[in-house]
């Protein structure tokens, strides 16, 4: 017999053979030698220095692989290939029947663990607890594989080619959800009719009375701590069995939906053809016949679509919007327009200085300079303040408007006077 430990080396060191191997069980239950020594072909390692024949015969001394009883074939080792289809995920599956008997031993577990808790009797309230924790291992580890099996068979459902029959290739997806969807969604109904999540109400109920009795009877933290994280696995085994539930649904209805509307459709072509060899294509197919029309198929969509209220504001706007009309000005000829803005600021200066003082500088400009356009007599007005060599400048303290040839200002006026 083989040691744990060199059973898991060797597994460790012809990994890939047993994958493969994993993979093609789930079609030969046992294999022939040839069959083996095929497979350890296709993986050898040139840089290997192991015959394929010296590798069956590692795998036979350390139980990865056996012969079957009466014959001479081999089988994997039921632990082994367990253990690959776990973590390749390579699951077949389960059935509802071991799910329902799951449930109801959790039933009996709490049972047990109420038994104990009013005989207080802590043996027997221990064994309730690990019974219930075993349990929900055992139940989360099938959902789990489950879940994993299902969403395999609907891709190997899409997968399959597209010339055999849809009732052939959704066979297993039917299948599925008659023998285990329904009967699980039975089971983990929140109705009156269901067993999933009362069950487990009630052993989440029985273990918080027993970590509330044990705390005021002076029990061990260790056990208290026990109890608390079998309760906290019920709770995480309700939310688990939600997701797969409805997981398993969402993935095999629409290919369930599928599969029926096609045996729907074929059952009335197959109806239409009969009519049609018995009376003939221009009766059978007549449109005005009251009788029996051609069967029609129709799927009524309705869309709404649903907007806020910016948007609406936003398309009464457009909807409404009419472009303004813009005035533009006469076409000005550019060598007037830049003889209008030619300014000899130096005659400007000295005409300034001859006038001194000027309470209003602004309209001094526009009485003595009023050919010339808005923004050359504004430059001209900054330009003249600024100039403290040649006066003084004083703004008043309260404001003016003067009308300038195209728009009005407001400023404060300044006063010149000499130095």
């Amino acid at each position: 017999m083989a040691t744990p430990k060199g059973l898991v080396f060797q597994l460790h060191k012809h990994w890939d053979v047993i994958e493969a191997l994993t993979h093609v069980s789930r079609e030969w239950p046992a294999f022939e030698e040839s069959q083996v020594l095929n497979i350890i072909s296709r993986l050898f390692s040139p840089q290997n220095s192991e015959t394929p024949a010296d590798i069956l015969r590692s795998l036979c001394n350390n139980d990865l692989l056996f012969r079957s009883s009466r014959t001479t074939n081999f089988e994997l080792n039921p632990l082994v290939l367990e253990f690959v289809r776990g973590l390749t995920h390579e699951h077949e599956l389960g059935l509802s029947s071991v799910l329902k008997a799951r449930v109801e031993g959790i039933k009996q577990a709490t049972e047990q663990v109420s038994e104990g808790l009013n005989q207080s009797d802590h043996d027997l309230l221990r064994q309730g607890a690990t019974r219930l924790a075993e349990l929900f291992r055992q139940i989360s580890q099938q959902l789990d594989q489950d879940r994993h099996a299902i969403l395999e068979i609907a891709e190997n459902a899409k997968a399959s080619d597209v010339s055999i029959p849809v009732s052939r290739r959704y066979n297993e997806v039917l299948e599925a959800y008659d023998q285990y969807v329904e009967p699980m969604n039975e089971m983990m109904d929140s109705g009156l009719s269901g067993t999933f999540y009362p069950y487990l109400e009630k052993a989440e109920q029985a273990l918080d009375r027993a970590v509330e009795a044990l705390s005021i009877q002076g029990g061990l933290y260790s056990h208290r701590l026990q109890l608390k994280q079998i309760a906290y696995q019920a709770k995480e085994l309700r939310r688990l069995g939600r997701i797969v539930s409805q997981q398993c649904a969402d993935t095999l209805l629409p290919l369930r939906e599928e599969a029926r509307r096609n045996n729907e459709l074929s059952a009335a072509i197959s109806y239409l053809l009969g009519r049609v060899r018995k009376q003939g294509l221009s009766r059978a197919l007549n449109p005005k016949s009251t009788d029996n029309p051609i069967p029609t198929w129709w799927q009524e969509r309705s869309q709404r679509v649903t907007v806020g209220d910016a948007v609406r504001v936003l398309m009464a706007d457009a909807m409404s919007f009419s472009p303004a009309q813009e005035n533009f000005p006469e076409d000005v000829a550019v060598s007037q327009v830049i003889q209008e803005s030619l300014v000899d600021e130096q005659a400007v200066i000295t005409h300034l200085r001859s006038s001194l003082p000027v309470e209003n500088l602004m309209l001094w400009l526009k009485q003595n300079y009023q050919e010339l356009p808005d923004n050359a007599v504004l430059q001209l007005y900054h330009d003249l303040v600024r100039e403290q060599d040649a006066w003084s400048s004083h703004y008043h303290d309260n404001t003016a408007d003067t009308d300038l040839r195209e728009i009005q200002i407001t400023y404060y006026p300044h006063r010149i006077i000499t130095k």
